[in-house]
């Protein structure tokens, strides 16, 4: 009775350990975080949440199935002390019937509502949307607005409650377009052209970030979506329709407005307004910098925006962000220091 009972322990435990390791994994779905994809703020990751939740437990309920089966049989069949080797037996058509047929049975289950999900998914929403032109560079974010001609980079404004239509492409290479709090991954492919839309349910800022290895920095390939009420949202397309504006009785924002017209920076960037001695900051290699004093993030979020960090990021990209397509200048630190001032001061 002893052995018996110390088996039936034993077989019990082996079984609970894996639904423990299923539950705690569970928990962490579950948990929170900036890149978390539970508790969804926008209607193209909820309805992939409505969809994941099910099919996840009823992978929990056929893994505990099969495992319980699998442990009873290997506990209650295994061959004893001084007994002869069991006879095999060949063939069960009724068994090998049943076991085909379930698991498709399950699959067709899980196929039905996943591939009407993808196929709502691929539809072009209707009119009064938003769209935004989202390019993929290596490795930071760049959003045009063309239909109020604003183009900014890291960071993405849409108003709550409204369907957004993202149309996606590639400068470079493929990379996937992620925002785990508002949509699913889309990938951006060199020479094609994929669409994502979405509606935003929550004010805030969500984390974004580049889903599909692309090089070196793809780690530090992320963004941010601000999702703002109407009001907000129009308030800041009208800011960005501005040129940009620098306070002209501040001589540092004069002494670096100068270092960036001549140390090479209007080559790759734009600065709509900006113009000194009769060269215009148009570069379209980098990103648009018209009002970036106002963003909260830089160098593909591997930054904070703040003056210092301007400062840190024009005097050596490469030690920031190694591989960057931002050259080292040679800027001494008090030229970075200016430049940080008058890009500060565009917001």
């Amino acid at each position: 009775m002893a052995r018996g009972s110390g088996r039936f322990k034993r077989a019990l435990t082996i079984a609970v350990v894996p639904l423990l390791l299923v539950i705690l994994g569970a928990c962490r779905i579950y948990g929170g975080g900036p890149q978390s994809v539970n508790q969804p703020a926008g209607d193209n990751m909820q309805d992939i949440w409505n969809l994941f939740v099910p099919i996840f437990w009823a992978s929990v309920v056929v893994f505990v199935i099969v495992q319980g089966v699998l442990i009873y049989a290997v506990i209650h069949f295994r061959r004893r002390p001084n007994q002869p080797a069991p006879h095999p037996t060949h063939g069960n058509t009724k068994l090998e019937i049943a076991w085909t047929i379930m698991p498709a049975l399950v699959l067709a289950v899980i196929a039905v509502p996943t591939l009407t999900t993808i196929a709502n998914f691929a539809k072009r929403p209707g009119p009064g949307t938003l769209t935004v032109q989202v390019v993929g560079h290596q490795w930071w974010w760049e959003f045009d607005y063309p239909g109020q001609k604003v183009v900014v980079a890291d960071q993405m404004h849409i108003p709550i409650g409204k369907t957004v239509e993202v149309e996606l492409a590639s400068d470079d290479v493929i990379h996937s377009f992620w925002i785990p709090k508002l949509a699913g991954k889309q990938d951006v492919v060199p020479n094609q052209h994929n669409h994502l839309s979405f509606k935003a349910t929550e004010l805030g800022t969500f984390s974004g970030q580049c889903a599909e290895f692309c090089g070196e920095q793809h780690a530090h390939m992320a963004f941010d979506v601000v999702v703002q009420s109407q009001a907000d949202f129009d308030a800041w397309v009208a800011n960005n329709q501005k040129p940009a504006v620098n306070v002209e009785n501040d001589q540092l924002v004069q002494e670096g407005k100068q270092v960036f017209f001549t140390a090479g920076c209007v080559g790759c960037h734009t600065i709509n307004g900006a113009e000194l001695n009769g060269v215009k900051a148009a570069g379209m290699v980098g990103p648009n910098l018209t009002h970036v004093g106002s963003r909260g993030i830089i160098a593909g979020g591997v930054l904070t925006q703040t003056e210092a960090n301007i400062a840190k990021w024009v005097h050596n990209p490469q030690a920031v962000k190694p591989g960057t397509k931002m050259p080292n200048l040679g800027l001494t630190q008090a030229q970075a220091n200016a430049v940080a001032h008058y890009l500060e001061s565009l917001k």
